[in-house]
């Protein structure tokens, strides 16, 4: 935190922080009135939004389904396959985008039985958001459903077996039995996913980066490390992670208040 105090100045390594002249909120006044601040700003909350809103409903689904699975074998080769994308790293998982997307690669090589020329997705900012946000699902929903595959293993079986005996369909026990049961961890997860919505990795999105889809794939963490690492400049990238870290906090507080009316007033923080 002492560290964080170089966004109020003009920081000198030579000089140190103590050393360096303090100018207070220029750091913070010149990110607000940049040219490109509206444009990473909306970039940062398009993409963290859209991941969390079509990411955080699926590992729920794949523990719902995984739920149903009811001989053992085959539902631990399954989670076997679902878990190993989640232990392949951020470089190689980009690296596979760019192979796979290619316009020499195997989808465009399907595409082009239908179109006359291949399509260049990695350099369509159009497309960017939506590379990114499936392949982080296809990476991270099935280890994501473990918690609720865990939560899902303490219901009472005989809870279904009566629910089955009352006439109750498939649909009807998941959505009376299994949804309530899984009610208190999605929502101490969703809190959790939303107060980070601004902190979106920034390894994948520097990867998966090109000139051509600049306009939509620069976002505040790749903004800062150009800015600090690159160019030098770590008083003004300081200020602007303080000024993620803030919208941060007042996510946090008004997701917790949305899920506090959900819950019957009853608060999670």
């Amino acid at each position: 935190m002492y560290g964080a105090t170089i966004a109020f100045k003009d920081f000198s390594p030579m000089r140190g922080i103590m050393g360096s002249e303090w100018v207070g909120f220029k750091h913070f006044t010149t990110f607000l009135e940049s040219p490109n601040f509206l444009n990473i700003f909306m970039n940062t909350l398009k993409l963290s939004s859209f991941e969390l809103l079509i990411g955080f409903p699926i590992p729920i689904i794949l523990a719902l389904m995984l739920n149903q699975l009811r001989r053992a074998k085959v539902k631990k080769n399954i989670q076997l396959v679902l878990y190993a994308p989640h232990f392949i790293s951020v470089v190689v998982v980009s690296g596979m985008v760019f192979l796979f997307l290619s316009p020499a690669g195997p989808i465009n090589a399907i595409l082009t039985i239908f179109m006359d020329k291949p399509v260049s997705f990695m350099s369509n900012p159009d497309s960017f958001r939506s590379i990114y946000i499936l392949s982080g699902v296809w990476q991270g929903a099935g280890w994501a459903s473990i918690i609720y595959v865990a939560a899902l293993a303490n219901v009472d079986p005989q809870l279904h077996d009566a629910a089955t005996v009352d006439g109750a369909s498939l649909l009807q026990r998941i959505w009376h039995i299994d949804i309530p049961t899984l009610k208190p961890v999605m929502a101490v997860l969703f809190i959790l996913a939303a107060g980070g919505i601004m902190a979106i990795g920034f390894e994948k999105a520097y990867l998966l980066q090109t000139s051509m889809n600049i306009p939509t794939s620069e976002i505040i963490p790749t903004y800062v490390y150009k800015r600090g690492l690159l160019a030098g400049d770590y008083s003004f990238a300081t200020a602007v992670g303080i000024f993620n870290a803030i919208i941060n906090v007042f996510l946090l507080l008004f997701v917790n208040q949305v899920v506090k009316k959900l819950n019957e007033g009853e608060g999670l923080l």
